[in-house]
C-alpha cells in the first residue's frame, strides 16, 4: 500500500515524521485532505485541527496554530508556529484564554485582526478540548 510521510515541525523541533495513510488539515480559507498519489501543493494552514490516520489505521489529531504546508511526491510538510496534540488540551485554560479575548478590545485595523486571531484561535482550543 502506498504511504505518506508526514513532518510536523515547528520552530522548536520536530514533532512527528512517520508514514500516514492519509491527512487532514485547516487551511486558511477551508481544509485540504491528503492521500497517497496526490498533487504538489504548497498552501497556508488556518487555525484549528491536524488529523492524520496512521499507517496501521490509528487516529492523531493536534492542534495548530497557522504555517505552512507543503506536499511534494508522498512527503507532506507542516510547518506551524505552535501544536499540541489534543488530548493535551486544557479544557479550563482554553475557556480562561477565550474569555480574556472576549472581554478585549482594539483600536485599528492591525490590532481588531490580532484580536480576531486570539478570539478564533481561542474559541477552536475550547470546541476541540470540549469534544474529545
Amino acid at each position: 500500500m502506498a504511504e505518506l510521510n508526514l513532518v510536523l515541525v515547528t520552530p522548536e523541533k520536530t514533532l512527528f515524521d512517520r508514514p500516514v495513510a492519509s491527512v487532514q488539515l485547516p487551511l486558511f480559507d477551508g481544509s485540504a485532505g491528503f492521500y497517497p498519489g496526490r498533487a504538489p501543493l504548497i498552501g497556508r494552514l488556518g487555525i484549528g485541527r491536524l488529523r492524520f490516520t496512521t499507517a496501521d489505521g490509528n487516529e492523531e489529531a493536534w492542534f495548530v496554530d497557522g504555517g505552512f504546508v507543503q506536499v511534494r511526491g508522498p512527503q507532506v510538510c507542516v510547518l506551524t508556529s505552535h501544536a499540541v496534540l489534543v488530548s493535551e488540551i486544557d479544557l479550563q485554560k482554553a475557556q480562561e484564554e477565550l474569555e480574556a479575548a472576549t472581554k478585549e478590545t482594539a483600536v485599528g485595523q492591525e490590532a481588531q485582526e490580532a484580536l480576531a486571531r486570539r478570539q478564533e484561535r481561542a474559541r477552536k482550543l475550547v470546541s476541540l478540548a470540549a469534544a474529545r
